[in-house]
């Protein structure tokens, strides 16, 4: 080894003690006659100084390094002279003398800051990936990822599960997005995809009778990027025969809970995990994945508004549609300006625009509220009794603002959730320590689309419906409710899982209500449903999102932050420049033609 020592386990214990370590050269200072290294590996960072009474020699390599050599140093561990310490390193109690330096390989200049957290313009950290993945911040990303990995393995081998590896190349089957496709070579003219997730694959696990099977499972999908979605994913995938909804639950509850608490025990939980189901989780907070950190709950005045002359509630309620809105506690001080940029929000998420009743300090009671008294263009078409009630519906106080959408109802919801969320942010009401985890269940086996004109399922076609409700399924299909549950942590969805249906017959039945022909059902589940038939047992599970729980853990805003080489919003690899174009005779292998002619011929 190069080295004896890690940069980042020195400390007081070592004091006296002849050290070799290597590194890169993190910041560099001098300060009467000697220089001072700050020497990073990947397990911290340690001050070197060079003192040319103690090494001339040492002192000269010092005086020609600069940001990104890698360096090795030869050296005594020291105690820093009283009031030299430096509290915001972990080393930061000790130093290394050196006494003889060494360069191993210089660098260029980086194209960023590596020893600063400052922003970096995505395009250019992506690009320069193993240079940004140098930063401490995203070190810790990295090896806490690794420690989350490890403790979920720990786990469940604990609780007696195995880790089970399923395929990558597997068959094209609707799960709810685009499969990425994989040309056979062998097989001309028909493809491989790969998993969106192993969903029929675990469930065949438990009908092996493997019953207790994990995974930490790579998944892919072609979908529209965002913040919380990368073309592959990394879940957590579990599977148990013989189970009912409550045991997962627990499970899952008891896992979070330890892996905070073992993990990143600075962090707080609400303990139990509260529970909502999806009724009451839309209501409350327009989401099915709310943030329950701060409250900011909607309230539904539909009642009220019905009764008023304001023609933007009476259309909206002769529609079908809801009037609902949030309290925002002192803030009837907002200026026009931060109004129409709420207002701007509430449209680009659908609404039509914003009603905003402004309650203006010390102005009233809530017994005597007036149109005078009240900052609102809608303020003149309420009376005196409508006010009362709409500020006693919302439990208003002396310097309140209002929010109100009026529109259909899953538009009033929409808005009113990017309000929400964006009025806790300007207000910082979300405790950035506090992993709120929630438990979402009872959600509506299936959802009317428009866009294909039929059924679909809420989660996927394999979930199991309540018995009771069996009947339903001819005649009032949206009325059906699954045996799904989501986890929600501060407003992500970590995940979902359900009960599945393990019957031939059942199943079949679902695909039929979901379009599918007696040809289809047999060419994409026809090996399924053969394995139904040979007593397969009840059985449930769940799959997490890696990259989201970590996220949450290091308190990032992007999934990008937790992965290693991510792509960009393009799903792009600018790092090695792929998607990228192919040789001719590769195609040809493939019995492939492109249909327009834009590939590069090499």
């Amino acid at each position: 080894m190069l080295k004896s020592h890690s940069c980042g386990e020195l400390g007081k214990k070592h004091a006296g003690q002849k050290v070799t370590l290597a590194g890169w050269v993190h910041r560099r200072r001098d300060h009467g006659g000697m220089a001072f290294i700050d020497l990073r590996d990947s397990s911290g960072i340690v001050q070197v100084v060079f003192n040319p009474q103690i090494s001339p020699e040492a002192y000269q390599v010092a005086g020609s390094l600069r940001h990104e050599y890698v360096i090795q140093v030869e050296g005594e561990v020291v105690s820093r002279p009283k009031g030299t310490e430096n509290p915001k390193l972990a080393t930061g109690k000790i130093e290394v003398m050196a006494q003889k330096a060494t360069v191993l390989n210089p660098s260029e200049t980086p194209p960023f800051y590596i020893n600063e957290d400052v922003e970096v313009e995505e395009s250019l950290c992506l690009k320069n990936r193993y240079l940004y993945l140098r930063r401490p911040r995203m070190r810790d990303n990295i090896i806490l990822r690794h420690k989350v990995v490890k403790f979920i393995r720990d786990f469940l081998d604990a609780k007696g599960f195995i880790e089970v590896e399923t395929p990558i190349l597997i068959k094209s089957t609707p799960e709810g997005a685009r499969d990425y496709l994989v040309p056979s070579r062998l097989n001309p003219g028909k493809f491989y995809a790969l998993p969106q997730s192993p969903q029929q694959l675990k469930q065949l696990l438990m009908v092996a009778g493997l019953e207790k099977y994990f995974q930490i499972a790579k998944c892919f999908r072609d979908e529209d990027l965002r913040a919380d979605r990368q073309p592959e994913f990394t879940q957590l995938d579990l599977e148990v025969s013989f189970v009912e909804e409550e045991d997962i639950l627990q499970l899952m509850e008891e896992v979070f809970t330890s892996l905070v608490e073992t993990v990143k025990p600075e962090m707080r939980l609400i303990k139990p995990f509260p529970r909502f189901s999806y009724k009451e989780a839309v209501e409350r907070y327009g989401t099915d994945k709310p943030d329950v950190r701060f409250s900011l709950e909607l309230k539904d005045i539909t009642d009220i508004a019905a009764q008023t002359d304001f023609a933007v509630f009476r259309s909206a309620i002769n529609n079908h549609g809801k009037v609902k809105g949030i309290c925002l506690p002192g803030c009837a001080h907002y200026s026009r300006h931060q109004l129409n940029e709420l207002t701007n929000l509430a449209r680009g998420h659908g609404a039509e625009g914003l009603i905003t009743l402004a309650f203006p300090p010390d102005s009233y009671q809530l017994s005597a509220v007036s149109s005078d008294k009240v900052k609102s263009a809608a303020a003149r078409h309420l009376t005196q009794a409508q006010l009362e009630n709409i500020a006693a519906k919302f439990e208003a106080k002396s310097g309140d603002l209002l929010l109100i959408v009026a529109d259909k109802a899953g538009i009033v919801n929409k808005a009113l959730d990017a309000l929400r969320c964006e009025m806790a942010r300007r207000l910082n009401l979300a405790d950035a320590n506090l992993l709120a985890f929630t438990f979402v269940v009872d959600f509506p086996l299936l959802e009317w689309s428009e866009a294909t004109n039929r059924w679909e399922p809420m989660h996927h076609p394999f979930t199991a419906l309540r018995e009771e409700d069996t009947p339903l399924l001819d005649s009032e299909p949206a009325r059906v409710q699954a045996r799904h549950y989501d986890v929600v942590c501060n407003g992500c969805e970590l995940g979902s899982g359900s009960i599945r249906i393990h019957n031939r017959q059942l199943q079949e039945k679902i695909f039929q209500l979901l379009g599918y022909s007696k040809e289809e059902i047999e060419e994409r589940f026809g090996h399924f449903l053969r394995a139904l038939e040979y007593g397969a047992p009840p059985h449930g599970g769940i799959a997490i999102g890696l990259d989201r729980l970590v996220m949450l853990l290091a308190k990032e805003q992007t999934i990008r932050e937790v992965i290693a080489f991510p792509k960009n919003q393009n799903a792009v690899d600018l790092m090695f420049d792929t998607p990228s174009y192919v040789d001719k005779n590769q195609l040809d292998e493939l019995n492939l033609k492109l249909k327009h002619e834009t590939l590069r011929s090499e």
